[in-house]
């Protein structure tokens, strides 16, 4: 179809065919996923939205879609106003804007296997209020009206090695027989795509950037384990590693095979299954038990071989970022390189290390008022070319398969003012706050969170992002259960406590809208920190990512000598683990950019 416009058309004209007032359309997959392939880019695909997190609504003559403060400014840009509103989150949800705006008896559609069941519970309360019904869809009607929808990747799944795993798979679901065992069950539901490649140490292509692929599992209270992942995609290989224990079945048979669990007794993750599964399992008279997926906080906490590998990557990653920051130095004051130019060039550094599987996420590359935008996408309409005078942004990381790095720099392109100096100071600062911080056995990240914010706030600003997000090893570069962010923030998840072996990024930033922004973003290792004389063992963190932190945005008189230590302490850091990696010039940029920063 030619717009966006012409698309909510027809899709409009689907719901009167299909009987249906209404559809709200999430940006997920049958897994919950945050990324997701591209025959799952509904959202995208109805109003031009790029951003990795949204949903919408579409009724008869009023369209919604949500975002929250990350992408205040992203919706705008890319979603017309003519035919949509914007919603903000949490100040609004889907569900109460449904409760206000949905005709009196109208018939709500909603896809089944894109929700999970507490939201049609809400959202089936919030609708009750106006008489109106929310109604499970068996096929969703976005599907039926775009043509040239991607199928499903059929890549074959991979062997991730116990050298990288550091764990193999039969133990992994031997843990998990005893947990569910103590909890009475006979098996546990695994539908997050990352569970999946954990707990049978494979690994996929299916979802851009995560190295995942596309199934459901279930494990059993006696450690054997069913796959449901087409077959096409699983090779001798694989079949070998998975060994008995293991039984293989067609993706589309777990629907059914759920439906045939009678009175057993099923735990099942609240946030990450959705209600097609909790609704099939009924079906069938399964009983279900409301439980946390078992995968969820081992794989949070890393083990020796994966911190190691991590390490490894980091390194290497490192340089490679290191060679990208004084290539920029040296060609951005030029004006003839562009946001794209230099997210390639990025992408050629990487690459030239070997081993590069993928990127984690879609490099941010935000050049002057495109930096103000958290996670700004570049496309050709977007794309600005390099000038003097302001800064630029750049988020990126990799996928190797000893580890998943993600970094964030900014860096002046020209002279910087003295509001920018002054502003990324400030962001310095809660970064080593967070770096630095020492706290007791059993904190959450919501109560580290203000540490970033402070210095910001002292001077009224702040950011509108959480400050921290679990990491995977070689898999989603947005783990959790852990994070550093307010409680009640739309990103949730900051009451998980930090345990040692956690890997969490810290990475707060500033943002002018229309002018500029401002992120640093290093990768940190919970790690036991004991304080002499202690009433109580506490935690701390260990930096694991090295690159220069630019110091012409940097005023070292509004440093305390505690933090003036820290950063003279990390870029020593650099210089000795990512200096023997480089040589001539490049090696030379490094040294002068690790140089002491002195009042």
């Amino acid at each position: 179809m030619s717009s966006y416009a012409d698309r909510l058309a027809a899709l409009r004209e689907q719901l009167k065919a299909d009987k249906l007032d209404g559809f709200v359309v999430p940006l997920t997959d049958e897994h919950m996923s945050e990324y997701v392939g591209s025959y799952a880019q509904r959202l995208e695909w109805l109003t031009g939205f790029k951003g990795s997190a949204g949903s919408a609504v579409v009724l008869p003559e009023e369209a919604a879609i949500f975002t929250d403060g990350r992408y205040t400014i992203q919706v705008r840009q890319q979603v017309s106003p003519t035919e949509w509103s914007y919603q903000s989150v949490p100040e609004t949800s889907v569900a109460k804007w449904l409760q206000e705006n949905a005709p009196n008896g109208a018939r709500i559609g909603y896809d089944p296997w894109l929700h999970t069941s507490d939201w049609v519970k809400q959202a089936t309360r919030s609708l009750a209020a106006k008489g109106a019904e929310l109604v499970a869809v068996k096929r969703n009607p976005i599907d039926a009206v775009w043509a040239d929808q991607p199928q499903p990747s059929k890549a074959h799944l991979s062997v991730q090695s116990d050298e990288f795993a550091g764990k193999g798979s039969a133990e992994k679901r031997h843990d998990m027989a005893d947990w569910l065992v103590k909890e009475g069950a006979d098996a546990a539901v695994l539908a997050a795509l990352d569970s999946i490649a954990w707990t049978f140490n494979v690994r996929g292509t299916d979802v851009t950037h995560t190295p995942v692929g596309l199934a459901f599992a279930l494990v059993n209270a006696d450690g054997t384990a069913d796959l449901f992942v087409a077959g096409e995609k699983v090779g001798d290989d694989v079949r070998a590693h998975l060994g008995n224990g293991v039984r293989l079945h067609e993706r589309y048979e777990f629907e059914p095979y759920l439906k045939g669990l009678k009175d057993k007794l099923i735990a099942v993750d609240p946030e990450r299954s959705v209600a097609a599964i909790t609704q099939a399992l009924e079906a069938g008279g399964a009983r279900i038990l409301s439980r946390r997926d078992p995968s969820v906080l081992p794989k949070a906490i890393k083990n020796a071989a994966e911190v190691a590998g991590h390490k490894a990557a980091q390194a290497r990653d490192g340089a490679a970022v290191s060679r990208f920051l004084k290539w920029i130095e040296d060609e951005g004051p030029k004006g003839e390189i562009d946001e794209m130019i230099a997210q390639d060039k990025l992408l050629g550094f990487r690459e030239a290390l070997g081993g590069l599987k993928d990127l984690s996420f879609d490099t941010i590359s935000a050049f002057g008022p495109n930096g103000a935008l958290p996670h700004y996408k570049g496309t050709a309409e977007s794309n600005l070319q390099f000038r003097t005078g302001t800064l630029y942004l750049v988020d990126s990381g990799g996928q190797y398969q000893d580890g998943t790095t993600d970094i964030t720099r900014t860096v002046p392109i020209g002279e910087p003012t003295a509001e920018m100096i002054d502003r990324n100071t400030r962001v310095l600062q809660g970064h080593i706050g967070i770096a630095t911080a020492i706290f007791p056995k059993g904190t959450r990240g919501s109560q580290l969170d203000s540490f970033a914010r402070r210095p910001l706030w002292e001077a009224g600003c702040d950011f509108a992002h959480g400050t921290g997000h679990g990491v995977g090893a070689f898999l989603a570069v947005h783990e959790g259960p852990q994070r550093i962010s307010p409680v009640g923030s739309s990103q949730a998840g900051g009451d998980e406590p930090l345990q040692a072996g956690m890997i969490i990024s810290n990475e707060p930033g500033y943002y002018k809208q229309d002018e500029y922004g401002i992120r640093i973003e290093n990768l940190v290792l919970v790690v036991e920190k004991p304080v002499p004389g202690a009433d109580k063992e506490t935690l701390g963190f260990e930096t694991l990512t090295f690159v220069p932190i630019d110091k012409r945005l940097i005023d070292a008189k509004m440093l305390s000598d505690r933090e003036l230590k820290w950063l003279n302490d990390y870029h020593a850091e650099v210089l000795a683990l990512i200096g023997p990696q480089l040589e001539g010039e490049d090696k030379a940029w490094l040294e002068r950019q690790c140089a002491p920063l002195s009042r």
